[in-house]
């Protein structure tokens, strides 16, 4: 499944292509130096999550989330050069807002706060299968463009997970575990979005990677 491209329409992924190839300025969530400017990058990712919320990854199109942002076409671009950048910074902004939100988990010890994160994050990735499909598929094959916007959902993630594990600043060991149970998490996501797997199939793969990984430790 290929990323889409910058020399797509308008209503795909990247503006028509006009013969000529102009440099493209993209404003990264650190050179939003204005409350305007941060206002109109929350309008543009709460258009995104809406448009693939109700129509999934093909719904996203440039041209209607600037609308439903009430943004211009080319500035929406200056934000975010294609729909692979807005999903995959929508996904970063989920896990921020959920880790934002966190609340202390109950449970004896790790084991049982990673089977309770994994489930409650399960439950409610699978409760909007359209949104879901549209991040996570953005996120699974964006390509070397979107590295930093990749690179940034990679650490939320770890830090997400990680604090199933201490109720103190993750070490290094613990950073790794997460990372393995997230990248399982999300390949067993895709599986079920994919109906490669049922929600039986996912919970018992993450249980069972959960107990290899930790124990009874």
């Amino acid at each position: 499944m290929a990323s889409p491209s910058r020399s797509q329409s308008a209503d795909g992924a990247g503006p028509a292509s006009t013969g000529r190839t102009a440099p493209v300025t993209t404003l990264s969530e650190e050179d939003l130096s204005s409350a305007a400017q941060r206002d109109r990058r929350k309008r543009i990712l709460d258009a995104t999550l809406a448009l693939a919320s109700k129509g999934g990854y093909d719904a996203v199109q440039m041209r209607a989330v600037a609308e439903r942002a009430d943004v211009a076409v080319g500035t929406l671009y200056r934000y975010f050069p294609s729909k692979v950048h807005l999903l995959v910074s929508a996904l970063a902004r989920e896990f921020e807002q959920l880790e934002g939100r966190r609340k202390p988990l109950p449970g004896g010890d790790p084991r049982e706060r990673m089977h309770l994160m994994l489930t409650q994050i399960t439950r409610a990735m699978q409760r909007d299968p359209l949104l879901t499909e549209a991040m996570t598929r953005a996120f699974m094959f964006a390509d070397a463009s979107a590295a930093a916007e990749v690179d940034r959902v990679g650490k939320v993630m770890d830090r997400f997970f990680a604090r199933a594990l201490s109720d103190e600043v993750p070490d290094e060991r613990q950073l790794a575990i997460a990372r393995v149970i997230s990248d399982v998490w999300l390949s067993n996501l895709v599986a079920w979005l994919t109906r490669r797997a049922s929600a039986t199939d996912v919970t018992e793969r993450l249980e069972l990677t959960v107990d290899l990984l930790i124990g009874n430790k």
